[in-house]
């Protein structure tokens, strides 16, 4: 863990990808007006991070359009099947991926820097994720509009059965990885015009307080992930389904499969395998927060008890088969479940 007391204090500090992960192996440094695959893209402001990426908007001085360019980490590139799978996927639709509501990889290079070589994948740019606009409207004691619900719902099922059809499954569907697309703003000619929408980078100059050089691998400047604080499209724009890391064939479903508590699929918990299907799961829990704004589940500590019992109050009794499993998972906890109040929801 990076000690960040010895950097000059700032909120991004911790607010933003954790320093740490600027080491060898680990996230390429950028800063705001860095150029990639010679000189094509010109960075902006950035959009995002995860665990094995940053995620940056540019602009795409070829095709003179925005874009978003998605640099993995050094040691994830090779064993990334990210690409894999969005190939696999564009080769089994003649119609293109926006039509199937999966995000569009325009293009694809490597780029050397100070930890290593990083494979770099270009995606059309996207506005906000779900789950910031449906947060966002409910911290305002506000909700989707039903037909975007519904329009977004049907795009989302559309997606997922695309995938399953190219004998893939998505393996991590939830709304951080539905994003809507940005059309209104992909081809426009100025920088104030789409910064007045994504909102102006806030960045910071990363220094020790001591004076001392920065280690190498390490970014010269903090930069704030955008907010897309004048978004207001959620009703005019599509959905895409993003993020393909943990996409999987059908037929060689991995050991385990990344899942929150409150995600959890109940064949995770019952057995020890699971297929495509868990897809179906997931699309539920994002269809339910559309209209709901939160999870149909609680997570208690990570209690397996406390869920299912959710489960079985929210769905039905579990199957016979792994009813007796569930009683040994009771005994051994030493207590009933939390009793929990039945919901339901009706898609139409």
């Amino acid at each position: 863990m990076e000690d960040v007391s010895v950097y000059r204090p700032h909120n991004l500090l911790y607010t933003q990808e954790p320093l740490s992960r600027y080491r060898q192996g680990g996230y390429h440094p950028v800063t705001l007006g860095d150029t990639f695959n010679d000189t094509r893209y010109t960075v902006l402001h950035k959009l995002g991070w995860g665990g094995y990426s940053t995620v940056w908007l540019a602009r795409d001085k070829k095709d003179n359009q925005w874009v978003s360019i998605k640099i993995l980490t050094a040691e994830s590139g090779d064993k990334s099947r990210e690409l894999v799978n969005l190939h696999t996927l564009s080769s089994s639709s003649q119609e293109g991926l926006a039509a199937r509501y999966i995000v569009r990889l325009l293009d694809e290079f490597t780029h050397n820097g100070p930890n290593g070589t990083h494979k770099c994948l270009v995606f059309e740019l996207l506005g906000p994720t779900v789950v910031r606009i449906v947060e966002d409207f409910y911290g305002n004691d506000e909700k989707l509009e039903p037909e975007t619900i519904l329009r977004i719902s049907e795009q989302l099922l559309q997606a997922t059965a695309f995938i399953h059809r190219a004998g893939l499954a998505h393996g991590d569907i939830s709304s951080r990885n539905i994003a809507f697309t940005c059309s209104n703003l992909s081809y426009c000619a100025d920088e104030e015009s789409l910064l007045k929408v994504v909102g102006t980078p806030e960045v910071e100059e990363l220094a020790r307080i001591d004076g001392a050089p920065l280690q190498q691998g390490l970014p010269n400047q903090l930069v704030k992930a955008a907010d897309w604080t004048e978004w207001i499209d959620e009703d005019e724009e599509d959905i895409r389904l993003i993020d393909f890391g943990e996409t999987f064939t059908q037929g060689a479903e991995p050991e385990r499969i990344a899942q929150p508590g409150v995600l959890r699929v109940p064949e995770t918990i019952f057995t020890d395998r699971f297929d495509y299907r868990i897809d179906l799961w997931r699309v539920g829990f994002a269809i339910y927060f559309f209209g709901f704004g939160g999870m149909p589940f609680q997570s208690f500590f990570g209690d397996a008890n406390d869920l299912v019992a959710q489960m079985i109050n929210f769905v039905e009794d579990l199957p016979v088969e792994w009813q007796e499993k569930y009683r040994d998972m009771r005994s051994k906890a030493g207590r009933e479940p939390l009793e929990c109040k039945r919901l339901f929801i009706v898609l139409i």
